[in-house]
Parts: C-alpha cells; sequence; structure tokens
C-alpha cells in the first residue's frame, strides 16, 4: 500500500484507491455531492476557501490529488490510476457525485466521466485544451524538459519552466514567489506530479480539434466556465468541448483570470451551485 510520507495531523479522511494508494481528503456540509478536482501545482488547500462556500448547499469532496499533500503515490503513473481515485471517493460518498475541476483538474474530470464513473453532472473552470493553430501552446518538448530537470534533482526549475512556459506567468513573478518560503516550498513539493498533469493533457494541447470519440463517454451536463479576463484561447477550449458533448453549454464570467478558483472563488461558488442544482 502506497501512503503519505510523514502525514501531518488532523488532514481528514483517506479513501483507498484501486492501486492501495491511500487518497486524502476533507468533507464538508451536506446535500448531493461535489468532488473538487485541483489543477498542477495545486492541492486542496488551494481550494478549501472554494469548498466552504460550496458546503452551504452540498457535500463537498475536497482531495489532494495523489503525490500531492496529505495523499499517498506509487511507483508508476497513469491518469487511469487518477480516474480510479475519484471513483473511490465517490463510492465513499454514496456512490454517485458531481464533480467541478479546473486548468488540467477539469480534464482529468472529463476523463472521468469518458471512463464511466458515476457522474451526475460536470463543471469546469478553463480546461486548457489548445485547439485552434494560432494559439499559443506548451512547447512540443514539455513532458522531455520537465522530465529532465526533475531527474537531476532540478525541481524548483521544474516549477519555475512549467509557470513561466505553460501557464504565462511571468518570470518576476516566479522570483518573488521563490521570496516566500512556505509557498515555494509547497509548490517545489508538488514538483514531481507535473508529469501527472502533462499526461492527463495528453495531446490536446497541440492546436487541433478536440477528437470527439475521446469523449463519447461524456453524456452527462455539463458546464464550462471561462474568465473574461483570461486568453481567448480559453474560450476557444470551451466552445470546442461544447460542441462535441451532448449536454453542455458555456458561460464566460467577466474581469476573472485563469487563477480564479483560488483568487475570487466567490465569484465562482455562485455559477458552480446554479448549476449543480440543475
Amino acid at each position: 500500500m502506497a501512503t503519505a510520507r510523514g502525514r501531518p495531523a488532523g488532514t481528514g479522511d483517506q479513501v483507498v484507491s484501486a492501486d492501495g494508494t491511500e487518497i486524502a481528503f476533507e468533507r464538508s456540509g451536506s446535500g448531493p455531492a461535489v468532488v473538487l478536482v485541483a489543477s498542477a501545482l495545486a492541492d486542496r488547500s488551494d481550494t478549501a476557501e472554494l469548498a466552504a462556500l460550496l458546503a452551504e448547499d452540498f457535500t463537498v469532496i475536497n482531495y489532494d490529488r495523489r503525490g500531492r499533500g496529505a495523499s499517498g503515490d506509487a511507483d508508476a503513473y497513469a491518469p487511469d490510476r487518477e480516474i480510479e481515485d475519484i471513483a473511490a471517493l465517490i463510492e465513499h460518498v454514496g456512490g454517485t457525485a458531481s464533480l467541478f475541476g479546473s486548468s488540467s483538474g477539469a480534464v482529468l474530470a472529463l476523463r472521468a466521466a469518458a471512463a464511466g464513473v458515476n457522474v451526475d453532472r460536470l463543471a469546469l473552470y478553463e480546461p486548457p485544451f489548445v485547439v485552434a493553430g494560432d494559439d499559443d501552446g506548451p512547447p512540443r518538448d514539455l513532458a522531455r524538459q520537465v522530465n529532465a530537470l526533475l531527474a537531476d534533482g532540478r525541481d524548483g526549475d521544474a516549477v519555475r519552466y512549467f509557470m513561466t512556459r505553460v501557464q504565462g506567468m511571468p518570470g518576476i513573478a516566479v522570483f518573488f514567489m521563490k521570496l516566500m518560503p512556505k509557498v515555494w516550498s509547497n509548490l517545489t513539493g508538488m514538483a514531481r506530479t507535473l508529469p501527472y498533469d502533462i499526461a492527463v493533457m495528453g495531446d490536446t494541447q497541440q492546436g487541433e480539434p478536440l477528437r470527439a470519440g475521446e469523449w463519447n463517454g461524456v453524456t452527462v451536463p455539463t458546464r464550462v466556465l471561462t474568465g473574461g479576463k483570461s486568453p481567448a484561447a480559453f474560450r476557444r477550449a470551451a466552445d470546442a468541448v461544447t460542441e462535441i458533448l451532448p449536454q453542455a453549454d458555456h458561460r464566460a464570467l467577466p474581469g476573472l483570470g485563469h487563477g480564479a478558483v483560488v483568487m475570487a472563488p466567490r465569484k465562482i461558488a455562485p455559477q458552480i451551485t446554479e448549476f449543480l442544482k440543475g
């Protein structure tokens, strides 16, 4: 069984995934269940405020994806293992739940629904598909570059590379983040999971249309949210999702950017609540 090293006290509950990995989560609220699926370089602390807001109407499962926070990990990774983690959480909470995912976590939520996990509804914030040839996507050799840095033990450099080359963060912003030891330590502690998010995205960021057949299993009502301040590529990606899914729509939220799940959860929570209530 894979367990987390040095799990801190008071970290909530755990479920055991299909491969024996312990997945840590916090449960709050009551009502229909919703599982929060975090983005790259994020754990449940990043979605804690959103979880508290949604707990006014739902049973919220806020969990650490494998390899992060208090969750365990395994020697071998595949996106299917993370889908099994979500399935284990849903089974624990009663056998059915909605999912909210942000960025690459939104794509993981989509993959879980496509794989047949018992999902009621999908709420997604800015899945980072790159569907137009002239939209900026990550470097073609992203996986090779990140894996090489990690293999050399340069976890901080891997985080910086991902933030600047994939997330588009200015280098000066990363510099100032390094001056906050707690923040930077948390980010570098999740560096080893960057290949996981790269694998979840697969080849969907190459400037080509989404392949409808890859998502045929997603038949539940789906809402894609985007921020009005985010690059237009996110809105094109959202429109592409709505075109290939049978029950999907897209809402743009004025004034928000890609980091809104952490920076402006009070503006996102009402949109999620409205949709999940049906």
